[in-house]
């Protein structure tokens, strides 16, 4: 470099979240274009940033220079009381070399996991001890130096700059200048020359660039908005008050700080002393401990007992020629480790009770995979491809993802930081980003832009993988117009796709864990999210690092299918899901039927459907259907149902294609089929079909182009040897070879991997099959796993009952904690009742066993007697209906609760006083006898219900109505879970309004959210202050209501409604049967409220007629339903029901 060039070493990147806007490939090609022949990244206290910048940056032939511009806290890191620690400076460091990247990550790693608050922070002990390798600069304003000459205290300002200075060594410490036209920096600027002359420490000049151009400023000023949820008319409390913070030419900065040109050329001097370099691919596993065995050897013995066990002592040549070939690509590749780190913690899982499912990915192509116990699919039966998985021409490391019980997964992780040590373990970080509709929404709100066009605007993108805002105005016509007629809109997409697919948060990925044989933090930085600790690179930067990475998926049907077998084995204790036959006729009809609510992947409307019109007749037809139901591939299922049913109709281009294709009946369907055209018609290895295969699945064309002529006409090396035949060489006319590599680039990208489709397929069926033949077992543990989520706790009772299972409410005298089958149907577990606890849940199931059933609601407080279980525990357990039974009904056991407690706890104390009779005998006392009070209606017990579990256990509030929604036409919300009515639809619908929020918008308007709920489901609704201040009289908790609105969709959630009417059922609408007959007889009257003055005379009317007929009391004004007292009830007089007709007239007074 010379003496006249410029590098920028103070740079903010995208990884600055919603902060530095600085996109990594454009600031690399802004300062290649700049001639600039270096460029750092130095985002804030992280380097979320730095392998990404790094492999760009060299592509490109710019320097990359490493660094981070640290917090640093005013005392220790690890002191953090509000006030004196919540201030704090910046530092840059930049790495000179290795040594200083080494020591930069454990920096930044301890700012998170030990000197967290408010921001990552580290101090000057941790300088002192990892200053090695690193140059330091004085950073902006909120440097220590700088905000001492801030104050007037150059004293200050000259004590840290020689701090500094003496830390790092004369010429790695340096004092930055910096000039975006702020009074404060034009302030202390001289000072900092003058330090650097008096102290003899250099200057650097730098920009802070958080843009990369002039005109981005005001795409960053969204950005902060975003950040701080405010609009770009309001003052930001983030405020960068020119637009002068962007990646500048050398000679603007020149020009900038033309009096110290030494400010310049110190930066091109410190590019010429940072030279880090990162090393890709070398393979970093843990340390596996085989004893005194080769690791192969063991390897290979584990491999073949596996293989005896499975397939007999006398394997088919086929079997032991696959395993010794895959054996010895592991060996040769050096994976040997790497598979036998996974078997041994999926070996602990199946050892400690821990369900593993059979596979996931392409992993459960490998036959040795399955022979040692790692997948638990046969990848001979099912024409799985070990190439698709690892292959010597792979450059990329393999991955085995693995699926554990959910419940029980966090047991294998803990296993695994155990065997290795914590510091050796981590989990990954992960970037949820600005997608298309998001980003227009965002933009929007900063805008001011009003909701409803935003929301049009975004839903406007069409909902698809890798949909853009570019690709939206080419694909909708009606975006393009809005785009090219709307000023405001054309403001709004412009500013949203300069921020589209920018990172917006940082996250922990749901399954990635990484496994080093060093501690983690020697190869890269940590973070925390959440308080877990997690690496600061995504999981593609680990893996191109050679660090091991492993996923440890919870799938929630695992434990289900466990649960179930447990279950079964209490009445059948050899059954064993892995030996259930897989052509099991009833099953395969039940999902040829399409009733699959409850089977794992076969849920959806959309796959119900197919499944009806495809009838599947055996596993290898699930395999398919998972494969094609998918975006892209999804337009092939017509075609494929036809040939399945018309085999007549199927046709292969050449002969060569029907080994391949005839299992899936003359179409393409997965990428193993892809790779065995490449090996059968052209002679490809299938190590490189699979490259190709890839190549084409991401459309790398000029790859596509060289492998095109290729496989037609074949290839031969540099001596004439060749390489692959061709497919013109095979016979296959050069028209039919175009086509059929046309064919497969073209349908290469949606493609299904068919190992992963098949281990997914198998415990589809596993569920299905439960369905089928242990209904009540499987019901049960299904139910469990979804305690959770009412509209699925709906979905399943509902199934239930079309199954002819009774879902039963708890009990405390048949209830376990879950959900457990019994003789008369499904028990509601304890686990479903609010406010108990397990030790309460523990104590009320162990009694029983132990002393019989409970024969009171006394008898049960007596044994159970403890500071646990207190009023609150026995009120939920009575409004659930748990003590049913034991007393006249509910209500008596409610007011009598306290009653009992009283005397139990009496006795409780009398008896820790040690006080016997005369005769040595404690005296046994009477059992009280309670108050009785008549039972409460219909609606409040299930009120009850709801509030102490969160589901209607023994019914439903629209039970009583079920005639009326029927003649009605009224929508079920499961339907519009389903997404059944498109965005904008306007429907009706009776449910149950609950969990009611009102809050005030900045704007001052009112919002109120809440949940409607049927008994298909349940649906988020929203009023904005108009409709809410009209019908708020008939919104309240609990109440059955006719509403009325409109279906909005969005991507990131469930659709909602956005109301704009509300009306109370009508007179007769609701009707609770039993047996035909009505069980809410009485009384019907309908007035103003209960204050009017016509109630006033209703009450003088009663209480001259008192019987023991009950009274409801309809308000017109609140649409609330009223019981009224028992001194009101009526007995029926004829003359008292005129009255009351000429009173409140005739249509107001109905007895039932």
């Amino acid at each position: 470099m010379f003496a006249t060039d410029f590098v920028h070493l103070h740079v903010h990147s995208e990884y600055s979240l919603l902060d530095g806007c600085c996109r990594i490939g454009q600031l690399v090609d802004k300062a290649y274009n700049n001639g600039q022949k270096a460029v750092a990244v130095t985002d804030h206290g992280v380097m979320y940033g730095a392998v990404e910048f790094y492999k760009k940056a060299i592509k490109k032939g710019i320097k990359p220079i490493i660094g981070c511009e640290v917090y640093v806290a005013p005392r220790k890191r690890t002191d953090k009381l509000k006030g004196p620690d919540s201030e704090y400076t910046h530092l840059v460091l930049l790495c000179k070399n290795n040594t200083g990247y080494q020591n930069l990550i454990k920096m930044v790693s301890l700012s998170f996991t030990e000197g967290f608050y408010n921001k990552p922070r580290i101090d000057k002990e941790l300088l002192e001890k990892y200053h090695d390798g690193l140059i330091a600069s004085s950073a902006c304003l909120a440097g220590e130096i700088p905000k001492a000459l801030l104050k007037g205290d150059m004293e200050a300002a000259a004590s840290s700059a020689l701090y500094f200075k003496e830390l790092f060594g004369k010429d790695n410490f340096y004092l930055e200048l910096q000039d975006h036209g702020l009074a404060e920096q034009k302030r202390i600027n001289p000072f900092l020359i003058k330090l650097s002359k008096q102290l003899d420490i250099p200057l650097i000049a730098t920009n802070d660039a958080h843009y990369i151009n002039k005109e981005d400023r005001l795409m960053h000023k969204v950005l902060l908005c975003i950040q701080t949820g405010t609009k770009i008319t309001e003052k930001l409390p983030l405020e960068f008050k020119t637009d002068e913070f962007y990646l500048k030419s050398t000679e603007e900065m020149a020009e900038l700080f033309k009096d110290v040109p030494e400010a310049i050329s110190n930066t091109a001097k410190i590019a010429e002393m940072c030279n880090v370099s990162f090393e890709f691919g070398k393979i970093k596993l843990p340390y596996f401990d085989t004893g005194d065995e080769d690791h192969f050897e063991f390897f290979k013995r584990k491999c073949f007992e596996g293989m005896y066990r499975i397939y007999g002592q006398n394997p088919e040549k086929q079997v032991t020629d696959r395993l010794n070939y895959e054996l010895s690509v592991i060996n040769k590749m050096g994976y040997t480790d790497y598979y036998l780190i996974v078997w041994d913690f999926v070996n602990f899982a199946k050892t400690h009770d821990i369900p593993v499912g059979p596979g996931r990915g392409s992993g459960a192509g490998s036959l040795a995979a399955y022979c040692i116990g790692i997948t638990g699919i046969d990848p001979l039966r099912y024409d799985l491809l070990f190439e698709r998985f690892l292959n010597p021409e792979r450059v990329s490391m393999p991955d085995f993802d693995i699926d554990f019980c959910y419940v029980k997964r966090q047991k294998v992780i803990d296993y695994v930081i155990n065997k290795y040590g914590s510091d050796r373990v981590a989990q990954i970080v992960t970037f949820g980003t600005m997608a298309a509709r998001a980003a227009v929404r965002d933009v929007g709100r900063v805008m001011d832009i009003p909701y409803a066009l935003c929301d049009k605007t975004a839903k406007l993108i069409p909902q698809a993988i890798g949909m853009t805002i570019n690709k939206a105005l080419s694909s909708s016509r009606e975006l393009k117009e809005l785009y090219d007629n709307d000023e405001r809109i054309k403001e709004l997409i412009d500013m949203a796709i300069k921020l589209e697919g920018m990172p917006r948060h940082a996250s922990t990925h749901a399954a990635g864990v990484v496994i080093s044989d060093k501690p983690v933090s020697e190869y890269v930085p940590l973070s925390l999210n959440d308080g877990a600790v997690v690496t600061q690179y995504t999981m593609t930067a680990l893996e191109e690092l050679g660090l091991l990475k492993m996923d440890f998926l919870g799938l929630r049907n695992l434990t289900v299918i466990d649960d179930t077998e447990k279950f079964i084995r209490k009445f059948k204790p050899d059954f064993n899901i892995e030996a259930i036959p897989m052509n099991d006729k009833a099953t395969l009809e039940m999902m040829g039927e399409g009733q699959t609510d409850g089977v794992f992947q076969f849920e959806s409307e959309g796959m119900k459907n197919v499944l009806r019109k495809f009838k599947p007749e055996s596993i290898e037809d699930l395999i398919a259907i998972i494969s094609l139901y998918r975006p892209g591939p999804m337009d092939s299922i017509p075609r494929y149902i036809h040939n399945r049913h018309n085999p007549q109709d199927v046709k292969y281009d050449t002969p060569l294609l029907e080994p391949i294709l005839k299992v899936t009946y003359g179409c393409i369907v997965y990428q193993e089929q892809v790779m065995q055209i490449f090996r059968s018609l052209a002679g490809y290895s299938l190590g490189r079909a699979d490259i190709v295969r890839r190549a084409m699945a991401k459309k790398k064309h000029e790859v596509m182009q060289k492998e095109r002529k290729a496989f037609i006409y074949g290839e031969k090396d540099e001596s004439g040897n060749v390489v692959c035949e061709g497919a013109v060489n095979r016979g296959v006319s050069e028209e039919t070879a175009k086509k059929i590599f046309d064919e497969m680039s073209a349908f290469s990208s949606y493609a299904f991997n068919k190992s992963h489709a098949a281990a997914y397929a198998v415990v589809s069926y596993r569920t299905a099959y439960l369905k089928v033949h242990y209904k009540k077992e499987y019901f049960a543990s299904l139910l469990t796993s979804v305690l959770d989520s009412a509209g699925k706790i709906s979905l399943y009772t509902g199934e239930c009952k079309r199954l002819g299972i009774k879902v039963l409410t708890p009990s405390v005298n048949e209830s376990l904690e879950s959900f457990t089958p019994c003789d008369e149907g499904i028990r509601f577990g304890l686990c479903a009742v609010k406010n108990l606890g397990n030790a309460v849940i523990d104590k009320i199931i162990s009694e029983r066993k132990e002393n019989g059933p409970y024969k009171s609601m006394y008898d049960l407080i007596l044994r159970n007697s403890s500071r646990e279980f207190n009023r609150r525990a026995l009120e939920s357990l009575i409004k659930s209906g748990a003590l049913d039974g034991l007393e006249k009904n509910r209500r008596t056991m409610l007011y009598n609760a306290d009653k009992v407690l009283g005397i139990v706890e009496e006795q409780r104390r009398y008896r820790g006083t040690d006080q016997l009779d005369l005769f040595g005998f404690e005296e046994q006392k009477p059992e009280p006898e309670l108050e009785e009070v008549e039972e409460l209606d219909k609606l409040k017990l299930l009120s009850m219900e709801k509030e102490v579990s969160g589901l209607y256990l023994s019914g439903h509030p629209l039970d009583g109505c079920k005639s009326f929604i029927k003649k009605g036409n009224y929508v079920s919300l499961g339907d519009i879970n389903l997404r059944k009515y498109p965005d904008g639809q306007r429907i009706r619908a009776v449910a149950v309004i609950d969990g009611i929020k009102v809050r005030e918008l900045k704007n001052g308007n009112i919002m109120m959210t809440a949940v409607c709920e049927d008994k298909s489901g349940r649906t988020d609704v929203t009023a904005f202050s108009s409709v809410y201040n009209k019908y708020k009289s008939f919104l309240s908790d609990n109440s059955v209501i006719i509403i009325s609105g409109k279906i909005s969709e969005r991507e990131d959630r469930d659709p909602e409604i956005l109301l704009d009417g509300v009306s109370p059922l009508p007179d007769g609408a609701m009707n609770f049967t039993s047996g035909g007959k009505n069980i809410l007889k009485g009384l019907y009257l309908k007035v103003k409220n209960t204050d009017c003055e016509e109630m006033k005379a209703v009450k003088d009317i009663l209480m001259k007629n008192r019987g023991n007929e009950d009274v409801y009391i309809y308000c017109t004004e609140t649409g609330k339903k009223l019981k009224a007292p028992e001194s009101l009830k009526f007995d029926g007089s004829e003359a008292a029901i005129k009255e009351l007709e000429f009173l409140l007239g005739k249509e107001c007074v109905k007895k039932v």
